[in-house]
């Protein structure tokens, strides 16, 4: 027969080890105490509608360097050189600066925008993915003068329009902080717009305004509205009534 007493140094024990596990409340991994989990080398969407629209918007470099980052939604700072390669020709580069020598490298491209003056008030542009985001071509958009757009593109509408950027402008290095800092701030401030999991992919925020072009592996896409593909509900066959 089992004694009153180790029955009672079982019961005790059992309630400790019960009482810590239900003491344990810290979330596995870090969930929920990082918000912006790590995004380093993770191909994390962009939605290349918002980045079309933030260049047609932009009154110049620094705001359009805003503008981008404010879309981007991965922990990196994304640099632009814009660049005048002739009177008709303007591209801008997106890229991640991870060396922070302010040049843009052949690796670290993301995108470019090219915009062409094609006739007297008529300008096309058209978005190009680059390194994990290769395949994207937007289609070519035409912007005419009299449409509601940023000074980047109105000015080279102007009869007295000159290139100012034939000596490219670089994002400098000193202002990458600057950026991170506002786009943080721009975050907080808008916590609804960016719903986001560990593995720096967003989640439960469908979109339609995009098409999702470019693949990556796993059979997951990047670029457009659309991160991966939906999937339908499953079938719930109904029980089978017994006789």
């Amino acid at each position: 027969m089992i004694s009153k007493t180790k029955l009672l140094v079982s019961a005790l024990a059992l309630a400790i080890g019960l009482g810590a596990a239900g003491c344990d409340t810290s979330p596995p991994d870090g969930v929920g105490t990082k918000r912006w989990a790590t995004t380093e080398n993770t191909n994390v969407k962009i939605d290349w509608d918002k980045v079309n629209e933030a260049y047609q918007k932009a009154n110049g470099p620094e705001d359009l360097e805003r503008r981008i980052n404010e879309i981007y939604e991965g922990d990196e700072v994304i640099s632009i050189a814009v660049h005048d390669q002739d009177a008709k020709t303007q591209v801008v580069t997106g890229f991640f600066d991870k060396n922070t020598n302010g040049t843009v490298e052949e690796p670290e491209k993301i995108f470019t925008i090219q915009r062409d003056i094609t006739g007297e008030g008529q300008a096309q542009v058209q978005t190009t993915g680059y390194g994990p985001y290769y395949g994207y071509h937007s289609p070519f958009l035409s912007i005419v003068s009299g449409m509601v757009v940023g000074s980047m593109l109105s000015n080279a509408f102007m009869p007295s329009y000159a290139p100012v950027y034939t000596r490219p402008y670089m994002t400098p290095a000193a202002r990458v902080a600057d950026l991170h800092q506002t786009r943080s701030s721009y975050r907080a401030a808008n916590p609804g717009k960016f719903q986001r999991s560990q593995s720096g992919r967003t989640y439960n925020r469908p979109s339609g305004t995009s098409r999702p072009t470019g693949r990556m592996g796993g059979g997951g896409r990047i670029g457009g509205g659309r991160f991966g593909l939906s999937r339908a509900g499953r079938t719930v066959r109904p029980a089978r009534l017994s006789a």
